[in-house]
């Protein structure tokens, strides 16, 4: 069963994109070598479970974002085209498979996220820390990410994750309050608040993210709000991008923002003193991520640096 099927379709017709949202089909070689290793390696991506519109650039460059814990969601947020119903059976070899690929491809920087799977008792954080721990084994100087769903309070899940140390902790926000009923039925505002401030908690050291995105129908008023209450979470980074709707039977879209808008909405963010901004209409929360973890890094040494001075 998919989730777009849990969806009313709606009447209103589609609107049309605009020049500044377009990206070119993937052809590239590059791309269909990508492909094949994540086959090879019976692997699953987020960039083609949820229909990213940046997997030609990015797959061209051999950059990819691993959907572990299977390919099957046990909720149905309305944003998004990851299919939803009765979850896979977990794959023991995932982890090893993922190091293979994290070491067969030189990445310098990964990022794993997942289904959520409210069906098991630790919500897949032990698969997180298995995956985390077989990277490092291989490739000690690889940087990690992890995008994680809420847990739903599982105990001791979120602690699973900290512990086995991760570079950055993500976990995407994705609307504003209002929303939250009709975008993210399974997930509550605050908790997913709570979770990243427990996070932060329990290693200072360790670098924050979450995201949201736009077009949804909330205000600007709205999305400034999100960016102060991650802020008194201590977000290290915040990602902004345009909501695009997978099927007729998602969310609609309410409308396209506009660059100058997510160039106001970067600008707001920086004032408010997170460490590192990406905003704009083909944002996503693993853009460029590695780039950007760099970026992150060298801009909290100058921070350091400035507080000694």
């Amino acid at each position: 069963m998919n989730n777009n099927a849990t969806h009313t379709p709606q009447e209103r017709q589609p609107l049309r994109k605009p020049d500044w949202i377009r990206v070119k089909a993937p052809v590239s070689k590059e791309y269909q070598e990508t492909r094949q290793l994540m086959r090879d390696l019976k692997l699953n991506t987020v960039c083609e479970e949820a229909a990213c519109p940046n997997i030609g650039e990015c797959w061209q460059k051999k950059h990819a974002t691993v959907m572990i814990l299977g390919s099957v969601c046990t909720r149905a947020c309305a944003f998004c085209n990851v299919e939803t119903g009765r979850p896979d059976q977990l794959d023991p070899h995932e982890p090893e498979h993922l190091a293979e690929l994290v070491a067969g491809m030189g990445l310098h920087h990964v990022v794993i996220t997942s289904v959520d799977r409210d069906d098991l008792d630790d919500g897949g954080a032990r698969q997180f820390a298995r995956c985390i721990a077989e990277i490092r084994k291989s490739s000690p100087t690889t940087t990690i990410e992890t995008l994680t769903p809420d847990f739903r309070g599982k105990k001791g899940a979120l602690e699973m994750v900290i512990e086995a140390r991760p570079d950055v902790f993500n976990h995407n926000i994705e609307t504003v309050p209002r929303l939250f009923r009709t975008i993210c039925p399974g997930s509550r505002y605050f908790h997913s608040l709570h979770v990243l401030k427990r996070a932060k908690e329990m290693d200072p050291s360790m670098f924050t993210k979450s995201g949201l995105i736009v077009g949804l129908g909330e205000d600007k008023e709205e999305v400034i709000q999100v960016m102060d209450d991650m802020r008194s979470a201590e977000v290290d980074f915040i990602t902004i991008g345009q909501y695009l709707q997978p099927t007729p039977q998602h969310a609609p879209i309410d409308r396209f923002v506009t660059p100058d808008e997510f160039r106001y909405f970067e600008r707001a963010a920086k004032t408010k003193g997170f460490l590192m901004v990406s905003a704009s209409p083909l944002t996503r929360s693993s853009y460029h991520a590695g780039e950007d973890f760099e970026q992150m890094r060298k801009n909290r040494e100058a921070q350091l640096s400035n507080a000694g001075a």
